[in-house]
């Protein structure tokens, strides 16, 4: 296990918390681990400008920081107040979150800390005073008294042991449920896309998009006539990219949709130049014929290579 203390120092320091002795700080988010405990872990001092909260969240596989319920470090600068939450996402209403006994038994953070600038919602589960001792930063509990490495790792370690079950209960608990996680193929598709945007074509071509606090808001972008699944940005012309996805086969409806978003975007964000994508299993003749109609939009064919291997 990755020493927790070190991140976190480097996490305040880099967050800004004392620019007089190291200036504005390197916010370099490849810098910290990718994974930690089975949970994929994201890094967040915002996208242009510094976000008003920098975070550190981790995620079980499905989950992101726009649209889920995870455990979150959230660093209030001004409070010089770090909080280990019980995060519960605001950029878009999650269909699952934390379980009731977590609204029951702990406060939300905006009764711990007085007008927070985000995340008020989320869950307070522990709370650390921040200060800056030889260089050094330290931590305080709600009583006063030091949290050592040994004390954040426990703490942390409690709110993803947690986390893992109640995430095991969302996948489990009814028929309904599991049908919905193993065979709601679209939604698996976009997910995989986005997890490994970097490593396909299209993140060779496109950027993804974020909020100004580095929450990705690409995936299921909510417009007033629908969500539209991806919605990227070309790297080179920085035109919008909309990318409509299809878990069997899709025809010349599938055409219309992308006509009506791409349309959407055009208007609302001044771009005359919007590019329409469909990604299927398969396509028929119809939307072939449809797509060379509209200026602008490609289909691409997904493939899932599955193998089975002797276990020696």
């Amino acid at each position: 296990m990755q020493n927790i203390n070190e991140i976190l120092n480097k996490f305040i320091i880099q967050s800004g918390f004392d620019e007089r002795q190291y200036g504005p700080g390197g916010q370099i988010v490849k810098q910290y681990p990718k994974d930690f405990l089975d949970l994929k872990m994201k890094v967040s001092f915002g996208i242009g400008t510094p976000a008003r909260v920098p975070w550190i969240s981790y995620l079980a596989p499905g989950m992101n920081t726009s649209d889920g319920f995870y455990p979150v470090y959230l660093f209030y600068k001004k409070e010089k107040k770090l909080i280990l939450a019980y995060g519960v996402s605001e950029t878009k209403e999650s269909k699952t979150s934390w379980p009731n006994e977590i609204e029951q038994n702990y406060k939300k953070i905006k009764e711990v800390i007085d007008k927070p600038p985000r995340y008020g919602d989320s869950y307070n589960f522990k709370s650390y005073s921040v200060q800056l001792e030889n260089s050094k930063i330290n931590f305080y509990d709600e009583n006063s008294k030091p949290c050592g490495s040994k004390d954040l790792e426990n703490d942390l370690t409690a709110i993803i042991n947690f986390y893992k079950k109640a995430v095991s209960l969302e996948i489990t608990q009814g028929d309904s449920k599991i049908e919905k996680k193993i065979f709601s193929l679209e939604e698996q598709l976009e997910d995989f896309i986005i997890e490994n945007w970097d490593k396909t074509d299209f993140g060779k071509k496109y950027d993804l998009i974020y909020d100004e606090d580095g929450h990705l808001i690409s995936q299921q972008y909510v417009t007033k006539i629908g969500k539209i699944d991806i919605l990227a940005i070309d790297k080179k012309s920085k035109s919008y990219v909309v990318i409509e996805l299809k878990k069997n086969q899709s025809n010349d409806d599938t055409v219309g949709q992308l006509a009506r978003y791409m349309s959407f975007i055009k208007e609302q964000k001044k771009d005359d130049n919007v590019k329409g994508v469909i990604v299927a299993a398969k396509f028929n003749e119809k939307l072939k014929y449809a797509l060379k109609m509209i200026n602008g939009a490609e289909a691409f064919l997904y493939e899932v290579d599955f193998k089975i291997k002797e276990f020696k």
